[in-house]
Protein backbone atom coordinates (compact mmCIF):
# COMPACT_ATOMS: atom_id res chain seq x y z
CA UNK A 1 0.00 0.00 0.00
CA UNK A 2 2.77 2.78 1.07
CA UNK A 3 4.38 1.91 -2.72
CA UNK A 4 1.45 1.95 -4.35
CA UNK A 5 0.55 5.20 -2.49
CA UNK A 6 4.33 6.81 -3.02
CA UNK A 7 4.14 5.90 -7.15
CA UNK A 8 1.16 7.67 -6.91
CA UNK A 9 2.32 10.77 -5.44
CA UNK A 10 5.34 10.77 -7.34
CA UNK A 11 3.21 10.67 -10.51
CA UNK A 12 1.15 13.30 -9.50
CA UNK A 13 3.70 15.79 -8.99
CA UNK A 14 3.52 15.42 -4.94
CA UNK A 15 7.08 13.50 -4.22
CA UNK A 16 10.44 14.48 -5.90
CA UNK A 17 13.61 11.99 -4.93
CA UNK A 18 16.92 13.57 -4.94
CA UNK A 19 20.21 12.40 -3.94
CA UNK A 20 22.35 14.49 -2.17
CA UNK A 21 26.63 13.73 -2.69
CA UNK A 22 28.10 13.20 0.67
CA UNK A 23 31.19 15.52 1.28
CA UNK A 24 34.13 14.13 -0.11
CA UNK A 25 32.78 12.24 -3.72
CA UNK A 26 33.22 14.01 -6.41
CA UNK A 27 31.47 11.96 -8.99
CA UNK A 28 30.96 14.48 -11.90
CA UNK A 29 35.15 14.99 -11.37
CA UNK A 30 35.90 11.21 -11.65
CA UNK A 31 33.48 11.24 -14.86
CA UNK A 32 35.13 14.22 -16.65
CA UNK A 33 38.39 12.75 -15.60
CA UNK A 34 36.96 9.32 -17.92
CA UNK A 35 35.81 11.20 -20.38
CA UNK A 36 38.90 13.44 -21.53
CA UNK A 37 41.25 11.07 -20.63
CA UNK A 38 39.77 7.82 -21.82
CA UNK A 39 40.12 6.29 -18.65
CA UNK A 40 38.25 2.91 -17.75
CA UNK A 41 37.80 4.23 -14.46
CA UNK A 42 38.82 7.29 -11.87
CA UNK A 43 38.62 7.73 -8.13
CA UNK A 44 38.80 11.05 -6.51
CA UNK A 45 39.90 11.61 -2.87
CA UNK A 46 39.45 14.74 -0.83
CA UNK A 47 43.70 15.10 0.67
CA UNK A 48 42.90 18.81 1.72
CA UNK A 49 46.95 19.20 0.64
CA UNK A 50 49.07 18.21 -2.29
CA UNK A 51 51.95 18.94 -0.71
CA UNK A 52 51.50 16.20 2.72
CA UNK A 53 52.65 13.30 0.85
CA UNK A 54 52.14 10.81 3.71
CA UNK A 55 48.60 11.53 3.91
CA UNK A 56 47.95 11.48 0.44
CA UNK A 57 49.85 7.80 0.31
CA UNK A 58 47.21 6.73 2.98
CA UNK A 59 44.14 8.10 1.65
CA UNK A 60 44.65 7.41 -1.77
CA UNK A 61 46.01 4.16 -1.05
CA UNK A 62 42.65 3.79 1.32
CA UNK A 63 40.44 4.44 -1.63
CA UNK A 64 42.70 2.17 -4.05
CA UNK A 65 42.29 -0.65 -1.67
CA UNK A 66 38.21 -0.15 -1.43
CA UNK A 67 37.91 -0.20 -5.36
CA UNK A 68 40.17 -3.49 -5.88
CA UNK A 69 38.39 -5.28 -2.96
CA UNK A 70 35.08 -4.89 -5.50
CA UNK A 71 36.73 -5.02 -9.07
CA UNK A 72 38.58 -7.81 -8.78
CA UNK A 73 37.11 -11.04 -10.56
CA UNK A 74 38.00 -14.55 -10.27
CA UNK A 75 40.82 -16.17 -11.46
CA UNK A 76 42.76 -13.00 -12.26
CA UNK A 77 46.51 -12.56 -12.17
CA UNK A 78 47.48 -9.50 -10.29
CA UNK A 79 50.65 -7.49 -11.18
CA UNK A 80 51.74 -5.27 -8.57
CA UNK A 81 54.92 -2.69 -8.56
CA UNK A 82 57.46 -3.45 -5.71
CA UNK A 83 58.98 0.03 -4.23
CA UNK A 84 55.92 1.56 -3.73
CA UNK A 85 54.93 3.49 -0.42
CA UNK A 86 50.98 4.69 -1.87
CA UNK A 87 50.57 0.63 -2.82
CA UNK A 88 52.25 0.05 0.55
CA UNK A 89 49.19 2.00 1.80
CA UNK A 90 47.12 0.21 -0.27
CA UNK A 91 47.47 -3.42 1.08
CA UNK A 92 47.59 -1.76 4.38
CA UNK A 93 44.05 -0.64 4.06
CA UNK A 94 42.83 -3.95 2.47
CA UNK A 95 40.28 -6.19 3.72
CA UNK A 96 40.14 -10.17 2.95
CA UNK A 97 37.72 -10.83 0.28
CA UNK A 98 36.15 -14.22 -0.26
CA UNK A 99 38.54 -16.40 -2.46
CA UNK A 100 37.97 -15.79 -6.28
CA UNK A 101 38.98 -19.35 -8.08
CA UNK A 102 43.14 -19.46 -8.66
CA UNK A 103 43.97 -15.90 -8.01
CA UNK A 104 47.66 -15.14 -8.36
CA UNK A 105 49.68 -12.24 -7.44
CA UNK A 106 53.31 -11.53 -9.59
CA UNK A 107 55.81 -8.93 -8.77
CA UNK A 108 55.82 -7.10 -12.16
CA UNK A 109 59.29 -5.12 -11.05
CA UNK A 110 62.24 -6.74 -9.70
CA UNK A 111 61.71 -7.24 -5.84
CA UNK A 112 65.49 -7.66 -4.71
CA UNK A 113 67.28 -4.23 -2.69
CA UNK A 114 68.95 -3.14 0.08
CA UNK A 115 67.41 -5.92 2.80
CA UNK A 116 65.65 -3.17 4.84
CA UNK A 117 63.88 -1.96 1.65
CA UNK A 118 62.97 -5.68 0.24
CA UNK A 119 60.96 -6.53 3.23
CA UNK A 120 58.72 -3.99 2.15
CA UNK A 121 58.73 -5.28 -2.03
CA UNK A 122 58.03 -8.75 -0.33
CA UNK A 123 55.34 -7.64 1.85
CA UNK A 124 53.27 -6.11 -0.81
CA UNK A 125 53.04 -8.90 -2.29
CA UNK A 126 52.79 -11.76 -0.16
CA UNK A 127 50.32 -10.08 1.76
CA UNK A 128 48.25 -8.97 -1.15
CA UNK A 129 48.09 -12.49 -1.98
CA UNK A 130 47.01 -13.62 1.44
CA UNK A 131 43.90 -11.10 1.32
CA UNK A 132 42.84 -12.23 -2.08
CA UNK A 133 43.16 -15.73 -1.22
CA UNK A 134 45.80 -16.26 -3.93
CA UNK A 135 49.47 -17.17 -4.59
CA UNK A 136 52.17 -15.04 -4.52
CA UNK A 137 55.00 -15.53 -7.18
CA UNK A 138 58.01 -13.59 -6.44
CA UNK A 139 60.55 -11.97 -9.40
CA UNK A 140 63.85 -12.69 -7.25
CA UNK A 141 65.95 -9.90 -9.28
CA UNK A 142 66.83 -6.14 -8.62
CA UNK A 143 64.69 -3.68 -10.52
CA UNK A 144 67.69 -2.09 -11.60
CA UNK A 145 71.18 -4.37 -13.31
CA UNK A 146 74.37 -2.83 -13.93
CA UNK A 147 74.35 -3.70 -17.66
CA UNK A 148 72.75 -5.33 -20.68
CA UNK A 149 74.62 -8.46 -20.08
CA UNK A 150 73.99 -8.93 -16.45
CA UNK A 151 70.61 -8.71 -17.05
CA UNK A 152 70.53 -11.09 -19.89
CA UNK A 153 72.04 -13.71 -17.18
CA UNK A 154 69.37 -12.87 -14.55
CA UNK A 155 66.33 -13.22 -16.90
CA UNK A 156 68.23 -16.74 -17.76
CA UNK A 157 67.43 -17.93 -13.94
CA UNK A 158 64.44 -20.65 -13.63
CA UNK A 159 63.10 -18.82 -10.75
CA UNK A 160 62.54 -15.14 -12.31
CA UNK A 161 61.76 -16.51 -15.74
CA UNK A 162 58.58 -17.84 -13.78
CA UNK A 163 57.74 -14.70 -13.31
CA UNK A 164 58.26 -13.04 -16.33
CA UNK A 165 56.20 -15.30 -18.67
CA UNK A 166 53.34 -14.30 -16.42
CA UNK A 167 53.20 -10.43 -18.13
CA UNK A 168 51.66 -11.17 -20.70
CA UNK A 169 48.68 -13.15 -18.51
CA UNK A 170 48.31 -10.54 -16.35
CA UNK A 171 44.72 -8.97 -15.80
CA UNK A 172 44.66 -6.09 -13.63
CA UNK A 173 47.98 -3.64 -12.46
CA UNK A 174 48.82 -2.21 -9.40
CA UNK A 175 50.99 0.41 -9.99
CA UNK A 176 52.58 3.44 -8.44
CA UNK A 177 53.78 6.66 -10.67
CA UNK A 178 57.24 8.09 -10.37
CA UNK A 179 58.76 11.39 -10.40
CA UNK A 180 62.17 11.78 -11.71
CA UNK A 181 63.49 11.51 -8.36
CA UNK A 182 63.14 8.68 -6.87
CA UNK A 183 60.95 8.67 -3.60
CA UNK A 184 62.38 7.75 -0.21
CA UNK A 185 61.83 3.74 -0.47
CA UNK A 186 62.42 3.59 -4.35
CA UNK A 187 65.70 5.32 -3.42
CA UNK A 188 66.49 2.87 0.11
CA UNK A 189 66.09 -0.06 -2.14
CA UNK A 190 68.71 1.27 -4.49
CA UNK A 191 66.53 0.63 -6.88
CA UNK A 192 67.53 3.72 -8.83
CA UNK A 193 69.57 6.17 -11.72
CA UNK A 194 72.56 7.70 -10.35
CA UNK A 195 72.26 11.23 -10.92
CA UNK A 196 73.91 11.63 -13.92
CA UNK A 197 71.79 9.34 -15.74
CA UNK A 198 68.61 11.27 -14.70
CA UNK A 199 70.20 14.39 -15.79
CA UNK A 200 70.27 12.32 -19.21
CA UNK A 201 66.23 11.10 -18.82
CA UNK A 202 65.56 14.90 -18.25
CA UNK A 203 67.24 16.26 -21.07
CA UNK A 204 65.32 13.55 -23.37
CA UNK A 205 62.27 15.19 -21.73
CA UNK A 206 61.38 12.49 -18.87
CA UNK A 207 58.71 14.00 -16.32
CA UNK A 208 58.18 10.09 -14.83
CA UNK A 209 58.02 6.85 -15.04
CA UNK A 210 55.85 3.87 -14.31
CA UNK A 211 57.81 0.47 -13.36
CA UNK A 212 61.13 2.29 -14.22
CA UNK A 213 60.07 2.72 -17.55
CA UNK A 214 59.94 6.48 -18.24
CA UNK A 215 58.43 8.93 -20.41
CA UNK A 216 58.02 12.42 -21.37
CA UNK A 217 55.01 14.93 -21.14
CA UNK A 218 52.84 13.31 -23.52
CA UNK A 219 53.13 10.13 -22.72
CA UNK A 220 55.65 9.18 -25.25
CA UNK A 221 58.49 6.51 -23.83
CA UNK A 222 61.71 7.91 -23.28
CA UNK A 223 64.15 5.69 -25.29
CA UNK A 224 67.51 4.99 -23.15
CA UNK A 225 70.09 2.27 -23.25
CA UNK A 226 69.04 2.31 -19.26
CA UNK A 227 66.18 0.59 -20.34
CA UNK A 228 68.15 -2.50 -20.85
CA UNK A 229 68.98 -2.23 -17.72
CA UNK A 230 65.33 -2.38 -16.03
CA UNK A 231 64.01 -5.94 -15.15
CA UNK A 232 60.14 -5.47 -14.71
CA UNK A 233 57.11 -5.20 -17.05
CA UNK A 234 57.41 -3.73 -20.26
CA UNK A 235 55.46 -0.67 -21.96
CA UNK A 236 53.94 -2.78 -24.63
CA UNK A 237 53.04 -5.42 -22.29
CA UNK A 238 51.03 -3.19 -19.44
CA UNK A 239 49.44 -1.34 -22.52
CA UNK A 240 47.63 -4.82 -23.28
CA UNK A 241 46.48 -5.15 -19.78
CA UNK A 242 42.65 -5.23 -18.97
CA UNK A 243 42.87 -3.15 -16.08
CA UNK A 244 46.24 -0.85 -15.26
CA UNK A 245 45.55 1.13 -12.05
CA UNK A 246 47.92 3.97 -11.18
CA UNK A 247 47.66 5.29 -7.75
CA UNK A 248 49.71 8.76 -7.10
CA UNK A 249 48.53 11.89 -6.14
CA UNK A 250 50.13 15.30 -5.09
CA UNK A 251 51.91 18.12 -6.45
CA UNK A 252 55.35 16.57 -7.02
CA UNK A 253 54.21 13.69 -8.76
CA UNK A 254 51.37 15.62 -11.46
CA UNK A 255 53.78 15.95 -14.46
CA UNK A 256 54.68 12.09 -14.14
CA UNK A 257 50.70 11.46 -13.58
CA UNK A 258 50.04 13.56 -16.88
CA UNK A 259 52.13 11.84 -18.73
CA UNK A 260 51.14 8.51 -17.59
CA UNK A 261 47.44 9.07 -18.50
CA UNK A 262 48.32 11.10 -21.92
CA UNK A 263 49.92 7.81 -22.59
CA UNK A 264 47.59 5.49 -21.53
CA UNK A 265 49.98 3.04 -19.54
CA UNK A 266 47.34 3.51 -16.65
CA UNK A 267 43.35 3.33 -17.57
CA UNK A 268 42.34 3.46 -13.84
CA UNK A 269 43.80 6.31 -11.56
CA UNK A 270 43.28 6.57 -8.13
CA UNK A 271 44.09 10.19 -6.85
CA UNK A 272 44.09 13.33 -5.04
CA UNK A 273 41.13 15.97 -5.69
CA UNK A 274 43.47 19.37 -6.21
CA UNK A 275 45.43 17.10 -8.78
CA UNK A 276 42.66 15.79 -10.35
CA UNK A 277 41.64 19.71 -10.88
CA UNK A 278 45.13 20.42 -12.00
CA UNK A 279 44.32 17.55 -14.80
CA UNK A 280 40.89 19.01 -16.18
CA UNK A 281 42.68 22.12 -16.67
CA UNK A 282 45.63 20.66 -17.83
CA UNK A 283 43.03 18.98 -20.49
CA UNK A 284 41.34 22.09 -22.16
Amino acid sequence: TVSRLLQQAKAQGILRISVSVPQGIYTDLEEEMVKRYRLRDAIVVDCGSETNERYIEREIGAAAAYYLESALRPNEIVGISSWSSTLLALVDAMHPIPRKGEVRVVQILGGVGSPSAEAHAGRLTSRLADLIGGSAVFLPAPGIVGSAEVMQAITADYYVREALTLFDNVTTALVGIGAIEPSRLLADSGNHFSASELNELRRQGAVGDVLLRFFDARGTPVISPLNQRVISMRFDQLRRIDRSMGVAGGARKFSAILGAIRGGWVNVLVTDYLTARRLIDASN
